[in-house]
């Protein structure tokens, strides 16, 4: 298992630095253009996509006007978003893929029970883990 996404497997990470385009605006990482999908606003997804690391695109993600159907739509938004980082770029393709077979799981030490794993309690949903995998299966036919 690859328990966590850093070091050799930071490419995992969605803070990753990888251009990623969503709805015709390239953003450059998962990070930013998911949390700017949260928003319909043109505004606020234009803001996230200019600020320099992904965890500013985290924080500013908090703080905008959240889309209506956000909470239905967000796996398969993130889905989109991996297939596209792994699919545009060669290199993490090759390396998603030499992962082989293991559980890949995002564990972290920030609570993320939905997106990850809690490291200290094992507990959580891991989806990201789950989508990554599923991208690694397609990648693989």
């Amino acid at each position: 298992m690859i328990e966590k996404f850093s070091g050799k497997y930071r490419f995992l990470s969605n803070f990753y630095r990888a251009s990623v385009i969503y709805e015709g605006i390239q953003y450059p990482s998962v990070e930013h253009a998911y949390q700017a999908a949260k928003t319909l606003s043109e505004t606020e997804r234009k803001f996230i996509k200019k600020l320099r690391k992904p965890v500013e695109a985290k924080r500013a993600g908090k703080k905008v006007r959240l889309r209506a159907n956000w909470e239905s739509i967000k796996k398969q938004v993130m889905e989109e978003l991996v297939r596209d980082k792994f699919t545009r770029h060669a290199h993490l393709k090759v390396a998603l893929l030499k992962t082989g077979d293991v559980e890949l799981q995002e564990g972290n030490t920030w609570n993320d029970y939905f997106w990850g794993v809690d490291l200290k309690t094992k507990h959580g949903q891991n989806n990201l883990g789950k989508i990554l995998m599923k991208v690694r299966d397609e990648l693989r036919k």
